[in-house]
Protein backbone atom coordinates (compact mmCIF):
# COMPACT_ATOMS: atom_id res chain seq x y z
CA UNK A 1 0.00 0.00 0.00
CA UNK A 2 1.52 3.50 -1.30
CA UNK A 3 1.51 6.57 1.35
CA UNK A 4 -1.55 8.29 -0.98
CA UNK A 5 -3.70 5.25 -0.47
CA UNK A 6 -2.68 5.26 3.11
CA UNK A 7 -3.63 8.43 3.57
CA UNK A 8 -6.55 8.60 1.29
CA UNK A 9 -7.78 5.35 3.81
CA UNK A 10 -6.93 7.07 7.09
CA UNK A 11 -8.81 10.66 5.89
CA UNK A 12 -12.01 8.27 4.55
CA UNK A 13 -12.05 6.87 8.15
CA UNK A 14 -11.07 10.35 9.97
CA UNK A 15 -13.48 12.56 8.09
CA UNK A 16 -17.20 10.59 8.97
CA UNK A 17 -16.14 10.34 12.68
CA UNK A 18 -15.07 13.79 13.05
CA UNK A 19 -18.45 14.64 12.01
CA UNK A 20 -20.11 12.31 14.38
CA UNK A 21 -18.00 13.95 17.05
CA UNK A 22 -18.83 16.68 15.99
CA UNK A 23 -22.73 16.65 16.16
CA UNK A 24 -22.40 14.51 19.20
CA UNK A 25 -20.41 17.73 20.85
CA UNK A 26 -23.07 19.78 19.36
CA UNK A 27 -26.24 18.65 20.43
CA UNK A 28 -24.97 17.70 23.90
CA UNK A 29 -23.71 21.00 24.33
CA UNK A 30 -27.27 22.63 23.49
CA UNK A 31 -29.17 20.37 26.07
CA UNK A 32 -26.49 21.27 28.33
CA UNK A 33 -26.90 24.95 28.44
CA UNK A 34 -30.57 24.53 27.87
CA UNK A 35 -30.62 22.40 30.96
CA UNK A 36 -27.32 23.42 33.20
CA UNK A 37 -28.62 27.25 33.19
CA UNK A 38 -31.58 27.23 35.10
CA UNK A 39 -30.27 24.74 37.10
CA UNK A 40 -27.38 26.35 38.17
CA UNK A 41 -29.45 29.53 38.59
CA UNK A 42 -31.82 27.72 41.12
CA UNK A 43 -29.07 26.18 43.15
CA UNK A 44 -27.19 29.51 43.88
CA UNK A 45 -30.53 31.36 44.39
CA UNK A 46 -31.73 28.66 46.74
CA UNK A 47 -28.63 29.04 48.71
CA UNK A 48 -28.32 31.81 51.43
CA UNK A 49 -27.81 34.90 50.03
CA UNK A 50 -29.81 33.87 47.26
CA UNK A 51 -32.84 35.51 45.75
CA UNK A 52 -34.85 32.80 47.34
CA UNK A 53 -33.30 30.74 49.74
CA UNK A 54 -34.40 27.16 50.47
CA UNK A 55 -31.68 25.31 52.63
CA UNK A 56 -33.66 21.81 51.83
CA UNK A 57 -33.83 21.62 48.52
CA UNK A 58 -30.62 23.27 47.75
CA UNK A 59 -29.25 20.41 49.57
CA UNK A 60 -31.10 18.14 48.21
CA UNK A 61 -30.27 19.64 44.57
CA UNK A 62 -26.49 20.18 45.46
CA UNK A 63 -26.17 16.38 46.32
CA UNK A 64 -27.88 15.17 43.00
CA UNK A 65 -25.37 17.35 40.92
CA UNK A 66 -22.63 16.41 42.89
CA UNK A 67 -23.25 12.78 42.19
CA UNK A 68 -23.48 13.25 38.50
CA UNK A 69 -20.19 15.55 38.47
CA UNK A 70 -18.41 12.43 40.62
CA UNK A 71 -19.06 9.66 39.23
CA UNK A 72 -16.46 8.66 36.24
CA UNK A 73 -18.15 8.95 33.03
CA UNK A 74 -17.53 5.31 32.07
CA UNK A 75 -19.10 4.14 34.73
CA UNK A 76 -22.12 6.55 34.65
CA UNK A 77 -22.27 5.40 30.93
CA UNK A 78 -22.62 1.72 32.09
CA UNK A 79 -25.10 2.64 35.17
CA UNK A 80 -27.46 4.53 33.24
CA UNK A 81 -27.99 1.89 30.80
CA UNK A 82 -31.37 0.69 31.95
CA UNK A 83 -32.33 4.73 31.61
CA UNK A 84 -30.96 5.22 28.11
CA UNK A 85 -32.64 2.16 27.02
CA UNK A 86 -35.93 3.55 28.34
CA UNK A 87 -35.33 7.02 26.85
CA UNK A 88 -34.07 6.35 23.16
CA UNK A 89 -35.00 2.82 23.25
CA UNK A 90 -31.31 1.26 22.36
CA UNK A 91 -27.91 0.81 24.11
CA UNK A 92 -25.25 1.91 21.83
CA UNK A 93 -24.58 4.49 19.01
CA UNK A 94 -25.03 8.13 19.20
CA UNK A 95 -28.44 8.61 20.88
CA UNK A 96 -27.01 6.31 23.44
CA UNK A 97 -24.06 7.93 24.17
CA UNK A 98 -26.20 11.62 24.24
CA UNK A 99 -28.21 10.32 27.29
CA UNK A 100 -25.59 10.19 29.68
CA UNK A 101 -23.23 12.85 28.13
CA UNK A 102 -26.16 15.10 29.20
CA UNK A 103 -26.80 13.80 32.19
CA UNK A 104 -23.03 14.41 33.13
CA UNK A 105 -22.63 17.68 31.42
CA UNK A 106 -26.03 19.34 32.87
CA UNK A 107 -24.02 18.39 36.06
CA UNK A 108 -21.17 19.98 35.68
CA UNK A 109 -22.32 23.59 33.73
CA UNK A 110 -24.94 24.02 36.49
CA UNK A 111 -21.84 24.05 39.14
CA UNK A 112 -20.32 26.54 36.65
CA UNK A 113 -23.11 28.58 35.84
CA UNK A 114 -23.67 28.87 40.13
CA UNK A 115 -20.28 29.73 40.86
CA UNK A 116 -20.15 32.59 38.14
CA UNK A 117 -23.08 34.10 39.38
CA UNK A 118 -21.81 33.66 42.63
CA UNK A 119 -19.02 35.97 41.49
CA UNK A 120 -21.42 38.83 40.68
CA UNK A 121 -20.93 41.77 43.29
CA UNK A 122 -24.06 41.33 45.39
CA UNK A 123 -24.01 45.37 45.52
CA UNK A 124 -25.30 45.06 41.85
CA UNK A 125 -28.24 42.86 43.47
CA UNK A 126 -28.50 45.27 46.02
CA UNK A 127 -28.83 48.21 43.27
CA UNK A 128 -31.62 46.13 40.75
CA UNK A 129 -33.35 45.16 44.14
CA UNK A 130 -33.54 49.14 45.46
CA UNK A 131 -34.41 49.94 42.24
CA UNK A 132 -37.35 47.91 41.94
CA UNK A 133 -36.54 44.78 39.77
CA UNK A 134 -38.16 41.31 40.19
CA UNK A 135 -36.70 38.34 40.49
CA UNK A 136 -36.89 37.30 37.03
CA UNK A 137 -35.09 40.85 35.95
CA UNK A 138 -32.45 40.45 38.45
CA UNK A 139 -31.38 36.99 37.43
CA UNK A 140 -31.18 37.86 34.02
CA UNK A 141 -30.29 41.37 33.77
CA UNK A 142 -27.90 41.00 36.50
CA UNK A 143 -26.58 37.73 37.56
CA UNK A 144 -26.74 36.13 34.14
CA UNK A 145 -25.77 39.28 32.44
CA UNK A 146 -22.46 40.41 34.38
CA UNK A 147 -21.34 36.26 34.42
CA UNK A 148 -21.18 36.19 30.93
CA UNK A 149 -17.32 35.69 30.53
CA UNK A 150 -16.87 33.23 33.39
CA UNK A 151 -20.22 31.79 31.57
CA UNK A 152 -18.50 31.57 27.93
CA UNK A 153 -15.18 30.18 29.84
CA UNK A 154 -16.93 27.31 31.65
CA UNK A 155 -18.82 26.30 28.16
CA UNK A 156 -15.75 26.09 26.62
CA UNK A 157 -14.14 23.85 29.42
CA UNK A 158 -17.30 21.65 29.16
CA UNK A 159 -17.55 21.86 25.33
CA UNK A 160 -14.02 20.24 25.64
CA UNK A 161 -14.57 17.85 28.62
CA UNK A 162 -17.47 16.50 25.90
CA UNK A 163 -15.15 15.81 23.12
CA UNK A 164 -13.38 13.29 25.86
CA UNK A 165 -16.43 11.83 26.99
CA UNK A 166 -17.45 11.02 23.29
CA UNK A 167 -14.63 9.18 23.01
CA UNK A 168 -15.16 7.59 26.10
CA UNK A 169 -18.91 6.94 24.30
CA UNK A 170 -16.45 5.33 21.15
CA UNK A 171 -16.30 1.81 23.25
CA UNK A 172 -20.31 1.51 23.06
CA UNK A 173 -20.14 1.89 19.35
CA UNK A 174 -21.77 5.24 19.52
CA UNK A 175 -19.26 6.48 16.78
CA UNK A 176 -16.91 9.79 15.96
CA UNK A 177 -13.25 9.81 16.25
CA UNK A 178 -13.07 7.47 19.98
CA UNK A 179 -15.34 4.68 17.67
CA UNK A 180 -12.36 4.93 15.34
CA UNK A 181 -9.38 4.70 18.16
CA UNK A 182 -10.39 1.74 19.74
CA UNK A 183 -11.75 -0.02 16.52
CA UNK A 184 -8.42 0.55 14.20
CA UNK A 185 -6.02 1.69 16.14
CA UNK A 186 -5.82 -0.57 19.70
CA UNK A 187 -7.96 -3.29 18.10
CA UNK A 188 -6.33 -3.86 15.29
CA UNK A 189 -2.89 -2.42 16.05
CA UNK A 190 -3.40 0.01 13.25
CA UNK A 191 -0.92 2.59 14.56
CA UNK A 192 -1.13 5.06 11.94
CA UNK A 193 -4.57 5.36 12.34
CA UNK A 194 -4.14 5.81 16.36
CA UNK A 195 -2.30 8.94 15.55
CA UNK A 196 -4.02 10.66 13.20
CA UNK A 197 -6.95 10.19 15.55
CA UNK A 198 -5.44 11.70 18.10
CA UNK A 199 -3.98 14.72 15.86
CA UNK A 200 -7.67 15.20 14.90
CA UNK A 201 -8.75 14.97 18.16
CA UNK A 202 -5.80 17.66 19.80
CA UNK A 203 -6.55 19.69 16.61
CA UNK A 204 -10.60 19.58 17.25
CA UNK A 205 -9.83 20.70 20.99
CA UNK A 206 -7.62 23.46 20.01
CA UNK A 207 -10.16 24.89 17.92
CA UNK A 208 -12.76 25.09 20.44
CA UNK A 209 -10.15 26.22 23.18
CA UNK A 210 -9.50 29.10 20.77
CA UNK A 211 -13.36 30.07 19.70
CA UNK A 212 -13.73 30.12 23.45
CA UNK A 213 -10.98 32.93 24.30
CA UNK A 214 -11.62 35.04 21.67
CA UNK A 215 -15.77 35.03 22.90
CA UNK A 216 -14.55 35.62 26.21
CA UNK A 217 -12.24 38.73 25.26
CA UNK A 218 -15.15 40.14 23.31
CA UNK A 219 -17.45 40.03 26.15
CA UNK A 220 -15.28 41.32 28.60
CA UNK A 221 -15.05 44.64 27.38
CA UNK A 222 -18.79 45.32 26.83
CA UNK A 223 -18.82 44.31 30.34
CA UNK A 224 -15.97 46.80 31.55
CA UNK A 225 -17.46 49.65 29.45
CA UNK A 226 -20.78 49.40 31.27
CA UNK A 227 -19.21 49.80 34.56
CA UNK A 228 -21.74 52.70 35.45
CA UNK A 229 -24.32 50.03 34.63
CA UNK A 230 -27.42 52.27 33.39
CA UNK A 231 -28.37 49.31 31.03
CA UNK A 232 -28.98 47.68 34.46
CA UNK A 233 -31.25 50.16 36.13
CA UNK A 234 -33.22 50.77 32.97
CA UNK A 235 -34.21 47.04 32.77
CA UNK A 236 -34.99 47.06 35.96
CA UNK A 237 -37.26 49.75 36.45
Amino acid sequence: MNDTSEFERIIALLLPALGETLAMVAIVMFLVVLLGTPLGVLVFNLSEGGLFPDRLLHGVLSWLISIGRSLPFLVLMAALIPFTRLVVGTSIGIPAAVVPMTLAGTAFFSRIVENAIRAVPPILVKVARASGASNGQIITSVQLSEAVPILLGGLTINSIAMVDYSAIAGTIGAGGLGYVAVTYGYQRFDQPVMLATIIALVLFVGAIQLVGDRLVRRATPELARSAGRPRLLQRAR
